[in-house]
């Protein structure tokens, strides 16, 4: 509670005799040294402050801070839901597409190699070794296909599970 004095003007020590703000011989801190100023804590301040405050306006704020703490937990509870639906679909479900993608780009690539080194070879092209005159058939002639045979038709490669 707020305590109420009625302070005498004449034996205040803030008064002078001739009533100008000039004409005092006391300084602050020599006045505020003769009062005599209870020990408080911050708590005891604090809860000194509610007599100020009316008791509808404390009811208004607190209800206000609990609608608005109110709404962010289930505000985070919701977005820490769509969250884990989010990686957990990413997990379950991009990432056995991410691996059988790349297998089948390996294929792919697997393919395209496989055909190039068959044209490679049915064209006739004569690579040359590395520092040597001679054609590189000529050391490996068993590549070549016999002049005058007819080629099988090509099957493309199907990878596994297609």
């Amino acid at each position: 509670m707020v305590k109420v004095e009625i302070v005498d003007e004449h034996n205040s020590p803030y008064s002078s005799p001739a009533h100008s703000r000039t004409n005092s011989t006391d300084s602050l801190s020599s006045v505020a040294s003769d009062l005599s100023v209870p020990d408080e804590s911050l708590y005891d301040r604090l809860s000194a402050l509610v007599d100020i405050v009316s008791p509808t306006t404390r009811q208004s704020i607190s209800a206000s801070v609990s609608k608005t703490s109110s709404f962010i937990k289930k505000t985070g509870r919701v977005v820490g839901n769509i969250v884990w639906i989010v990686t957990t679909s990413a997990l379950l479900v991009g990432l056995p597409l991410a691996l059988s993608l790349e297998d089948e780009a390996k294929v792919v690539q697997q393919e395209q190699e496989m055909l190039a080194q068959q044209q490679g070879v049915q064209a006739g092209v004569f690579f040359t070794a590395p520092g040597s005159p001679q054609p590189f058939s000529s050391f490996f002639p068993q590549m070549l296909p016999p002049a005058g045979t007819p080629q099988p038709a090509q099957k493309a490669v199907v990878p596994p599970g297609f």
